[in-house]
């Protein structure tokens, strides 16, 4: 992109598209963007001289306001289609988070799942996920974290915190 006085408002020498994949994290796709930046900007310095500019379209653009916290915080009564997108597109940081009786959770790894019933209640536990209802259908959690702990992966975040079938996540 060349340089202008607005914010990415300059005219593009090259792109490329990709598709995000089902369990992609914002920080996985984040680091497959930036080794496809990589390429390009090495394939659009060496063919400089043989391509056109084009200018961005100035509508569609819009601002991205930082998240904050609040925003990140599980609405199970969603579909299980926006509770993983939420998950996922808010790992690593901020986190989306619900609680767990007085315990505050950072869902950090989901993936669309199997089942329904009362919205945030788990449905199922295993080392691999932990599942839970959402408003239509259900997702399943397969990394996590607790407040001052590490990311964990279900089965170990089970053998140091009881997660019985039927608990309903959100306070």
């Amino acid at each position: 992109m060349q340089m202008e006085a607005g914010l990415d408002t300059g005219p593009v020498y090259l792109e490329d598209r990709t598709e995000i994949g089902a369990e992609e994290t914002t920080a996985d796709l984040h680091d497959r963007l930036a080794d496809m930046g990589a390429s390009l900007i090495v394939e659009a310095l060496s063919r400089l001289d043989e391509l056109t500019p084009v200018p961005q379209p100035e509508s569609g653009a819009t601002y991205a306001y930082k998240i904050d916290k609040s925003e990140a915080r599980i609405d199970w009564t969603k579909s299980a289609i926006e509770v993983d997108r939420q998950i996922r597109g808010l790992s690593p940081f901020p986190g989306a988070w619900t609680e767990a009786g007085d315990a505050r959770l950072k869902l950090l790894g989901s993936r669309l799942g199997q089942g329904s019933g009362v919205a945030g209640r788990v449905l199922a536990v295993s080392d691999a996920a932990i599942s839970v209802a959402c408003g239509t259908g259900a997702v399943e959690i397969t990394r996590l974290q607790r407040a001052g702990r590490g990311a964990q992966l279900p089965g170990e975040f089970l053998r140091g915190y009881d997660l019985p079938v039927g608990t309903v996540l959100g306070g």
